[in-house]
């Protein structure tokens, strides 16, 4: 029984080798579908992860307020300066009566201009609390962030950004330095790694990018610069009113998140009912994140599928062709003997190898995934950097990951696939009528 297998398999192959270019051409179709599935499966699985690795950032057990512009036409009908988003009342209030508050960061941005020594930045000051790198994961690269004593004493201290500090002090050290914010000046205290920006998440919290900062005490933001602002518009000014950007509340449990964010926006909305603040919820923001990758990676495996089915059509069609062709083989065959499932048994032979050559080509071919799309972005950002920077960033820094899964599922399909396609070339084979099939010519 096994003789018979091997030789089967022999003969075989040894067809296949004898049109090398058809047997080429139909391997290349079970490659392209294979690899098709395991490339597209790691591009969505590394799109996810990031996404998932942003909201994570976050804090499962997070909530986040943030102020929000009042549409233009609310504005327009009010007079003189407009008072609002989040207010230090609001702050205090939420912190005190919601039991299940831990910690309650602060949070004050504003543009502004930065300068030293005639070099100028055109950048975002933050008052903050010292709590505020740990949130965002900012680390030190020299000196040190703000302390407590600096929040409470209201110092006149400053921590830059990588690119603040790259950008006014491109050849001395910022440590000890005074840098002017509008009139005033600060201290340099401390600078910053530089940090990845983050991507927009949710509708109510956009996306951030933190090379261009300048970190001082809230506490020192609120005496110096204080809640008024002006902005133009039109060639016309107009005055805003706004005391926090935005609050960033710690839960003591993950079990606790969804019903004190339920809480925190009542509590909002009952002291704004006109809609200018948004809350988001980093846990479900991370639970859809997770749903969305399940269907992605469904809809982008279905897409890929496809090129296999194209592949096993591509099959089918050579070996009908190679069944019209060996017709006198076939009859010569049957004559001497050899019975239908023989004839079933060899075409099948002959199918299943070229689908598990291609499967195996098309694994290999998968796993170089990561590098090819590293390499292609190399070469598309020496050849078109302005169209490379135009990108989000998401397409710039994103990198593709296996899924483990994929690997043995794409192999299985286009076995299974091999047989599918093949069996119906070998079973009309296999009916022919040998003395017909010796008369063929």
């Amino acid at each position: 029984m096994i003789f018979n297998w091997l030789r089967t398999l022999q003969l075989g192959v040894k067809s296949l080798l004898l049109h090398p270019l058809r047997s080429l051409l139909t391997v290349l179709g079970i490659f392209i579908g294979v690899a098709s599935v395991i490339w597209l499966l790691a591009i969505g699985e590394g799109i996810s992860q990031e996404a998932q690795r942003q909201i994570e950032g976050l804090g499962a057990n997070n909530i986040i307020v943030r102020t929000v512009k009042l549409p233009s036409e609310v504005t327009a009908s009010m007079r003189g300066t407009v008072p609002h988003g989040i207010t230090r009342d609001d702050f205090e209030r939420i912190s005190e009566t919601v039991p299940t508050i831990t910690r309650a960061l602060p949070i004050r941005e504003l543009r502004q201009n930065f300068g030293y020594a005639g070099r100028k930045l055109d950048g975002r000051l933050v008052g903050c609390t010292p709590e505020y790198a740990e949130v965002t994961q900012l680390k030190v690269a020299r000196g040190r962030f703000l302390s407590d004593s600096d929040v409470s004493k209201k110092h006149n201290y400053c921590v830059l950004a990588h690119g603040t500090a790259e950008t006014l002090f491109p050849f001395e050290n910022p440590i000890g330095r005074s840098i002017h914010v509008e009139e005033a000046y600060y201290v340099v205290v401390g600078v910053m790694a530089k940090r990845s920006p983050t991507s927009g998440i949710g509708g109510s919290l956009a996306g951030q990018d933190f090379d261009r900062d300048v970190y001082i005490p809230i506490s020192t933001l609120w005496s110096r610069i204080g809640d008024f602002i002006i902005t133009r518009r039109s060639g016309s000014f107009q005055g805003e009113i706004v005391e926090l950007s935005q609050v960033t509340f710690r839960i003591d449990d993950v079990k606790h998140v969804m019903e004190t964010a339920t809480l925190i926006e009542d509590l909002m909305q009952r002291h704004h009912p006109n809609g200018d603040f948004g809350v988001t919820v980093p846990l479900e923001l991370l639970e859809q994140a997770r749903t969305t990758r399940l269907m992605f990676i469904f809809f982008m495996g279905l897409i890929a599928a496809i090129s296999l089915l194209v592949g096993g059509i591509g099959i089918m069609n050579i070996m009908l062709a190679t069944v019209t062709e060996r017709t006198r083989e076939i009859g010569i065959r049957r004559a001497l003997g050899a019975k239908r499932r023989d004839i079933i048994r060899q075409f099948l032979i002959e199918t299943i190898s070229l689908s598990i050559v291609g499967g195996l080509t098309g694994v290999l071919g998968g796993l170089t995934c990561r590098t090819i799309i590293d390499w292609l972005r190399q070469l598309a950002t020496s050849a078109f950097p302005q169209v490379i920077d135009q990108l989000p960033d998401v397409i710039k820094t994103v990198h593709p990951i296996i899924v483990p899964e994929s690997i043995p599922l794409a192999f299985g399909i286009s076995v299974t696939i091999g047989v599918v396609f093949g069996l119906y070339p070998a079973i009309r084979a296999a009916q022919m009528d040998p003395i017909e099939a010796l008369r063929h010519e």
